[in-house]
């Protein structure tokens, strides 16, 4: 953990249920912290079995309006973070010729849309080193899988369904209305840990994990998309969006107030 002072309620499970856990200080931002802290494990448990990259950052926004060191925090995190981490354990799998490397990406990884440029930046840039470094590391015996959660009941889906301050940009407003929809329906971040679980128990080898009840849909709606109709669906009018919103996603994600009125479908 980046602050362990933090991990108290993790702290009492752990002592609760008698669980053979340590908890190490690790930030993913520093070369340093990450060495320091892989070789503790090392030294504490062993030869290190499966790396999985949790580590995270959301921020959303119009680019325009975004700060530029927000776009270097969130890369330094999402992408940089898992990075370090892997090359600090790579080695060692490698020469034992065993392993699993876990990255949580998310649907964002394969689904750029406003107002979520630095995050989905920085998570289509870990889908692209996991898929690299899977072919990298096959002949090793190292497995490489991406995790691509959808909407998860987690503090940072919660901070995401938070209205934005006034924009000239629509899109972080409904995104943030859409999100609310979501979680009306939540998803619990225990099945992220059960299947990352899964994942390395059963020794699969398939690369991408697409994970919770709207994530294969979502990808398969973008897929189906060429480029130029995604980018209109994006840009159209509130009131349209809205209805393109509920009618594909049967979400109905109008601000408390118009739920009740809708545009008949075209």
């Amino acid at each position: 953990m980046r602050n362990p002072e933090r991990g108290q309620q993790l702290r009492d499970m752990v002592q609760k249920e008698k669980l053979p856990v340590s908890i190490i200080k690790m930030d993913v931002d520093s070369d340093d912290s990450v060495t320091a802290a892989v070789a503790t494990a090392t030294a504490q448990g062993g030869f290190i079995q499966a790396l999985v990259n949790n580590a995270g950052l959301e921020a959303n926004g119009s680019i325009e309006e975004m700060p530029l060191k927000t776009f270097r925090s969130v890369m330094e995190t999402n992408y940089f973070g898992p990075l370090r981490c892997i090359k600090a354990c790579l080695p060692e799998m490698r020469k034992r010729q065993s392993g699993c490397i876990v990255n949580l990406s998310s649907v964002a990884g394969r689904f750029a849309a406003s107002p979520m440029g630095p995050y989905t930046t920085s998570k289509f840039a870990l889908e692209a080193i996991s898929e690299v470094l899977a072919q990298e590391v096959k002949a090793f015996n190292v497995r490489v899988a991406i995790v691509e959660p959808g909407v998860i009941d987690t503090p940072m889906a919660r901070r995401a369904a938070q209205p934005p301050a006034d924009s000239p940009y629509p899109q972080h407003r409904r995104f943030a209305a859409m999100f609310v929809a979501s979680l009306g329906n939540p998803v619990p971040p225990s099945l992220v840990a059960e299947t990352i679980r899964e994942i390395i128990e059963s020794e699969t080898t398939q690369l991408r994990h697409p994970l919770g009840p709207s994530a294969a849909g979502l990808l398969q709606w973008r897929a189906s998309m060429s480029d130029e109709d995604f980018v209109s669906w994006g840009a159209l009018q509130d009131s349209d969006w809205y209805d393109r919103v509920h009618k594909e996603f049967g979400l109905d994600a109008r601000p408390r107030g118009e739920q009740s009125w809708r545009r008949p479908s075209q």
